[in-house]
């Protein structure tokens, strides 16, 4: 089932039942309340990432406390997706989009890799986090990406799980059309890395080159920045191999 754009969506960390009330957070007051001026009775969809979504009715108790009571579930939970997204920490504003864009793209684990030539880094998780909740909050998505404290890459292989196809994006790479190593690929469990503004290091396309869970793909004949290529190599997995097919 489709999500509904009409209804206001809102990510909450209460158990969701028939009858089920709640009180919202002080930002979620301030948001529901000051901003988009909901009156008592009011009907917004909230989702908690567990319990699939839920139209909510909102009351006031008192002029400073909101409360929402599910009335009524209109999508069940689904699957959550298993494509795991690793990439290399970009600058903030460039940061944020990545991390929406990856969300909307279908990415259940996000997994910031320190690489040779990172140029970004990570300062905040709840920061990444707050990203995750509003990219779902607007695009329907009622699955919450986990967000993986960063790892170096040498670190992340060494360990890397033996059933989960790493898919990387090489800029050597010597042909220009990703089809055909992607349709190669049999494994159900993925992985995306995208690397940095500088690329991989010789030391490490050579590390992951040498692995046999690692596929390198090329993304055409264009230099893109981090940011671009991780929507298309991310769109590329889904329709070839992922869950667009």
């Amino acid at each position: 089932m489709r999500a509904n754009y009409r209804m206001q969506r809102l990510f909450v960390e209460a158990d969701l039942a028939a009858g089920s009330a709640f009180e919202v957070s002080k930002d979620q007051f301030h948001y529901l309340a000051n901003v988009l001026r909901l009156e008592d009775g009011s009907e917004l969809l909230v989702f908690n990432g567990r319990d699939g979504e839920w139209t909510a009715t909102v009351s006031y108790p008192t002029r400073k406390r909101l409360l929402l009571t599910a009335t009524g579930q209109v999508r069940p939970q689904p699957a959550a997706c298993d494509l795991h997204y690793l990439f290399a920490p970009l600058k903030v504003g460039r940061l944020d989009y990545l991390v929406q864009k990856a969300v909307e793209m279908g990415a259940g684990v996000l997994q910031p890799v320190m690489t040779q030539h990172v140029q970004g880094k990570i300062t905040s998780i709840e920061r990444i986090e707050a990203n995750v909740v509003e990219a779902a909050e607007q695009c329907g998505i009622l699955s919450i990406p986990a967000v993986a404290a960063p790892r170096k890459l040498e670190d992340l292989l060494e360990d890397w799980p033996q059933d989960r196809r790493l898919i990387f994006c090489d800029e050597g790479h010597d042909s220009q059309n990703p089809l055909s190593a992607l349709k190669a690929v049999t494994e159900r469990k993925l992985a995306l890395l995208v690397g940095p503004e500088g690329g991989f290091s010789d030391a490490e396309r050579t590390l992951l080159r040498g692995l046999p869970f690692v596929t390198a793909i090329p993304l055409g004949p264009r230099i893109l920045r981090a940011d671009t290529a991780a929507v298309a190599a991310m769109a590329v997995i889904q329709a070839t191999i992922g869950d667009w097919k």
